[in-house]
């Protein structure tokens, strides 16, 4: 099995952690969400290298689950396993188990090309393709074939913009260049073409990292309207962030989770020493 080796940028030190216990009065879940995604001592190898040591992790349905940590900590290979992105390279192997509604996605029978179908993902950079806004979002429902004439292709574009929050801003450009859009709004529509083809799951990695506050801002109301109806999972390095979006947090370290569970309790009463000295930014 093989994978892609990620590169991730440095994470901010932190002063305090006042903002965070500030953000993360919006994010608590009132009742308890079936889990959507389980991983069960999952490693990767980069050859000789080890680079995830037994993740244990689940993911509940319908909400957002932040995984943070310094840099090279392995956030973004596991991130990449969910969808088995890490399948492009010839030196990584994978092992142990990973699980969506209960079936192993790393089962020989399993069609990849379905499961990325269910499996969206935003990257770092906004990366629309060299064509249009419209072409942008109807690529993926054409190659899988999800509608079967112009007008529902019409209408499944239509709505996926509306769900991205950019249909207002781009619906008499239909016909421009999805490349001559602001960075924020080139990451919407990334998130609208992925949204296209009726995914389950969202992996996003960074979305953010590339823009300034105000597009931030409207990135994160984004990811707050999707969880109702996405599971979402997102690699950040911004800690009030992941207070702001995310239900659940997974905090890395050297391969390994140190920490997970509810954001409020990772950010406010952590349990493990290495969490409280990342978090308050003494190491990282």
């Amino acid at each position: 099995m093989v994978a892609t080796h990620v590169v991730e940028s440095k994470a901010p030190m932190l002063e305090q952690t006042n903002d965070l216990a500030e953000a993360e009065t919006t994010n608590v879940e009132p009742a308890e969400k079936s889990t959507k995604i389980t991983s069960e001592d999952v490693c990767v190898y980069y050859g000789e290298k080890q680079a995830l040591f037994g993740i244990d992790l689940e993911i509940p349905e319908n909400s957002v689950t932040s995984l943070i940590g310094p840099s090279g900590c392995g956030k973004s290979t596991y991130l990449r396993c969910i969808n088995r992105m890490n399948d492009v390279i010839d030196i990584c192997r994978v092992t142990g188990t990973i699980k969506i509604d209960g079936k192993d996605i790393y089962d020989p029978s399993l069609d990849v090309v379905e499961l990325r179908a269910r499996i969206g993902m935003v990257f770092q950079k906004p990366n629309p393709f060299p064509k249009s806004i419209y072409d942008n979002i109807a690529y993926g429902p054409r190659i899988h074939g999800l509608t079967s004439n112009k007008a529902e292709l019409d209408e499944l574009v239509e709505n996926s913009l509306i769900k991205a929050g950019l249909w207002n801003e781009v619906k008499d450009r239909l016909s421009g260049p999805g490349t001559g859009l602001s960075g924020g709004q080139q990451q919407r529509l990334c998130i609208a073409r992925a949204i296209a083809t009726k995914p389950e799951v969202i992996l996003m990695d960074e979305p953010c990292s590339a823009l300034d506050p105000i597009a931030t801002a409207t990135i994160e109301e984004l990811i707050d309207e999707l969880r109702s109806n996405y599971t979402i999972v997102i690699v950040t390095h911004s800690m009030q962030q992941a207070a702001r979006v995310s239900q659940r947090t997974a905090f890395f370290h050297l391969g390994k989770i140190i920490e997970e569970g509810e954001t409020t309790q990772i950010f406010t009463n952590p349990q493990n020493e290495k969490t409280q000295d990342y978090i308050t930014g003494r190491f990282g």
